[in-house]
């Protein structure tokens, strides 16, 4: 919950991924360690850490653009 984590459905566990806020341009640093997010339409699920410095948890769901980072 407090790590920079998140859920995605095929990324290998251990990939780093930038995730970028379209709404308000934030971006942080995640690393993938969980299966998910299960709902259509949904690419990827934040821990409260990740979604708290991307400002989206009073929305709970946002665009945001993921980029894989090599390493």
């Amino acid at each position: 919950m407090h790590e920079y984590t998140a859920a995605h459905r095929t990324l290998p566990f251990g990939t780093r991924v930038r995730v970028t806020n379209l709404r308000n341009g934030r971006q942080t640093l995640v690393r993938i360690n969980d299966r998910g997010p299960f709902v259509s339409g949904r690419d990827i699920d934040l821990s409260y850490q990740a979604a708290q410095d991307l400002r989206m948890i009073g929305t709970g769901v946002e665009k945001v653009e993921l980029e894989i980072i090599p390493g």
